[in-house]
């Protein structure tokens, strides 16, 4: 068989389709074969040279969707928010996205895998906590962060809001996730990063509250 000379582009072309059926059915109800049947000619052999699993997928759908609309990129060059703002909107913006807010909430039980689990880990560590730091640094600079520990509050955020707030990894009811996330508030507005103000509050309330409907 001849080399695929793009495999880029194969894998954008699964995880366009992947996305697409995991929005209309479900990641349960959407099979390999399902995505297989939407490629237009490509094989399920094609698909397990770039993937090793469905739960492949999701994680490289879940990073692609992020890269893809970056909220920190978004907001970079805003000159009419300071620091803590700027955090505040990146906030808002990733929930306003709700293709991937949709598949954000369909891969919480694949936190279980893991693989999957050390997947997300790295990735917070490698790549969403410079950015956090970045705009920590910037608000130190503007006034509106007072903080000594920017590095370690960057690193920290990423790890509770995406593991410990995780009904998967950590049981939790609504109510029980919307006092760990008071709890995340009032550590962060003591440590000088008043970050989750009261529409976060409430816009996280809606989610945990979805999560436990659905779950």
């Amino acid at each position: 068989m001849a080399r695929n000379k793009y495999p880029e582009v194969t894998v954008e072309k699964i995880l366009e389709v992947a996305q697409r059926l995991f929005l209309e059915k479900g990641y349960d109800g959407t099979t390999i074969q399902d995505i297989v049947n939407e490629l237009g000619g490509l094989t399920k052999g094609a698909i397990y040279h770039h993937f090793k699993s469905k739960e492949e997928i999701m994680d490289a759908l879940g990073d692609k969707m992020f890269f893809d609309n970056n909220p920190f990129s978004a907001i970079k060059q805003r000159k009419d928010l300071n620091g803590l703002q700027k955090m505040r909107e990146v906030v808002k913006i990733n929930h306003a996205d709700t293709s991937r807010t949709e598949i954000s909430r369909q891969s919480i039980s694949l936190l279980k895998n893991p693989r999957i689990l050390a997947g997300m880990i790295d990735t917070d560590r490698r790549l969403i906590a410079p950015f956090w730091l970045e705009l920590i640094e910037e608000g130190k600079r503007d006034g509106s962060i007072h903080t000594s520990y920017a590095k370690e509050l960057s690193e920290l955020l990423p790890l509770l809001t995406n593991l410990w707030l995780a009904p998967s990894v950590y049981p939790a009811s609504a109510i029980e996730m919307f006092r760990k996330l008071s709890f995340v508030r009032d550590m962060f507005d003591n440590m000088g990063v008043p970050l989750i103000d009261d529409e976060i509050l409430d816009i996280a309330k809606r989610f945990f509250e979805q999560i436990e409907t659905e779950n």
